[in-house]
Order: C-alpha cells, then structure tokens, then sequence
C-alpha cells in the first residue's frame, strides 16, 4: 500500500510500504477513507522525539471502512464504517473499566492513519461503527474525535469539569487544535468564563467561535498577570495544559486558584513540575494519553445532534499524497490542523 512515511528531519514522503495484515483473533484492517495531520507528529517532524534511524509509516488518526477482521471480532464486520481511535484497548481490562482505556494492559495504537490502510489491534475494543457513511459536511467533526476533540474534551474532564456543576472559570492554555477543543469542551461542559490563551488571530477567532469569552494574547508572567486580572486575583477554577512543555505546565499550574486542578494533555517534552507549587497551593495535577473510547459515544451523540462542530479546527485540506505540504504548514504555523483526502 502507499502511506505518509517520516525519514528524517522534516522529511515526509508518501511511499509504499507492506499492507497490514491480521496476526491475531481481535485484529482488523480499515481501509482509510479520511485522515489528518496530529501537532504530536510534528514532535517527530521536528526531531524531537531522538534521531529518526530508518523510515517509518506516521499518522494515527483516521476513519474507514472494515476491510477485514480476525475470527473472534463480533461487533464489526467488513463493510462497516468506523471511528478509529488513536489509541487501541480490550475494554474489559481493569484499566478500561476505571475508564482509562488509553492504559489498556494490552494497547495498541494506529501506526498508519495516513496510509492506504490500517490495523486496529483491538477491533471490538476501540472501533465505533456508524449506522451510515459519513457525509461530506459531517466529515471533518467526525474526524476529530478519533483524537483531537477527545484529547481536549479529557483535559477538561480531568480538570475537574462537568455538567452536573456547572459554572467557573476554565483557562485554556495552548491554541493548537487540541486547545482549542478543549475551549469547546468547556464551553459545553458550562463554564461560565472560558478564557483561551493564544496569540495568534485566526486561533482566537475560532476559539470565540468555540465559546471563548476572553482572550489572553500574552505569555509568561504578563500572560499570568492578565488572568489574575480576569479572575479577581483568585485564578481559574479549571486549567486545561494543552502543549506540553515547561512553560505552558508552569503557566497552567500558576494561573490555578487554590484547590484547583490542572488537566494535562499536552505531550510532555522538556517538563520539569514544581512541586513546591503544587504543594503550596494545593493545586492538583491530573490527566495524561487520552482515553478515546471512553469519551467516543457521547461526542458522536453531540456531533450528530449538531451540538459541536470541532471539525472547523481544520483549516486546510489536501491529498494524502501532498500530506508533505500539511506538515510544512503546521510546522511553519500557517495552518491549525490539516485534513487529508483519499
């Protein structure tokens, strides 16, 4: 099959390289009918993640049709078509049960969600069939919830958000299209005061579009300062960490009220936690890979009922072959998150 292959720094082709084939009972082939480019690939782009030795296949979200599947899967046969999360689960371990399906004893991932096809290693687990093919308009939301919109949607959670008390004041830290989701998760969780942190104009815009009723433009003690001003010197009841580096963590943990808890979702590069800060403060840290199977059936009830629209963090769309062109432009900033079209 051909798919997006990463070779080196800032070198992406779209080659070929062997199709994937099923080794165990729980396996399935998708066959890729939409994908998108993830800001945690650029760590990999950028070389961030160590020296890139030997050329592999990159990519890991990604919707499709059922191609094949193993002797024991029950819930999805070929044909179907299906939500693939990133990150593949049993879930039936106890991991999955307390609803951290992305610490499944036996996880998986999606290793060539911008290829021709993929393998889920855990069919029943992870996949979320749809009663129909997916129309063009509803597309783009979809897509977001095999990683995106419910990697924002746990950094919310994890800070403490929920229906049921609703109210507060949440900063966002972060305007990738994580953090942005991640404004939408708040607004819709109700938070009364949704402040996004960003600054770059096209970023605000969208997040006042998700529901943003402030904007901080500034970083590092200005942008802590700016908060503290919103907040009435209390800070913010919910912090979304939505980067992963050491600035953006100690922004978050700064700008927190005491008591209050930070929910992490940024892959973390370079961090070092103050303690003493939690400690002082009694400011919780809690979050991590996001479970996506946990969170699939409520946002794709919310994205069929027209509640969320998350797919317009894409901003630029391209052919799988020119996924290149889609790299260059998150690296260079030039676009949020770029979709992919087979």
């Amino acid at each position: 099959m051909l798919a997006t292959t990463i070779h080196g720094l800032k070198d992406i082709r779209y080659t070929e390289v062997p199709d994937p084939v099923i080794t165990r009972p729980t396996d399935a082939v998708v066959k890729v009918t939409a994908s998108c480019i993830c800001g945690s690939d650029l760590w990999n782009y950028r070389g961030e993640n160590g020296e890139i030795t030997s050329p592999r296949t990159i990519g890991h979200e990604c919707l499709g049709i059922v191609e094949a599947v193993g002797a024991e899967v029950t819930t999805v046969a070929p044909g179907d078509h299906v939500i693939v999360p990133f990150d593949h689960c049993d879930n039936t371990c106890p991991a999955c049960v307390a609803g951290y399906q992305s610490a499944c004893v036996d996880r998986g991932f999606t290793v060539s969600g911008q290829g021709e096809y993929a393998l889920v290693n855990h069919a029943d687990g992870s996949l979320v069939k749809l009663e129909d093919a997916p129309d063009d308009a509803q597309l783009p939301d979809l897509l977001t919830l095999t990683d995106v919109m419910a990697t924002g949607w746990h950094a919310a959670i994890m800070s403490g958000m929920s229906t049921t008390r609703p109210g507060g004041t949440a900063v966002v830290v972060g305007d990738g299209a994580v953090g942005l989701c991640g404004v939408l998760a708040a607004s819709v969780l109700g938070a009364e005061r949704v402040v996004a942190m960003s600054r770059h104009e096209p970023r605000q815009e969208l997040a006042r579009t998700f529901g943003a009723t402030d904007v901080v433009a500034a970083r590092g003690a200005e942008g802590e300062a700016a908060i503290a001003e919103i907040t009435g010197g209390v800070g913010a009841d919910y912090v979304l960490e939505c980067v992963g580096t050491d600035q953006a963590m100690r922004t978050a943990l700064a700008v927190a009220r005491a008591g209050a808890t930070v929910g992490f979702v940024g892959v973390p590069h370079g961090i070092e936690v103050p303690i003493r800060v939690l400690f002082d403060k009694n400011v919780g840290l809690k979050g991590g890979m996001a479970p996506v199977r946990r969170y699939l059936p409520e946002l794709l009830d919310l994205v069929q009922q027209g509640r969320i629209n998350p797919g317009l963090v894409f901003d630029q769309t391209l052919p799988v072959e020119k996924a290149a062109e889609g790299y260059r432009a998150m690296d260079e900033r030039t676009a949020i998150k770029v979709r992919l079209t087979y």
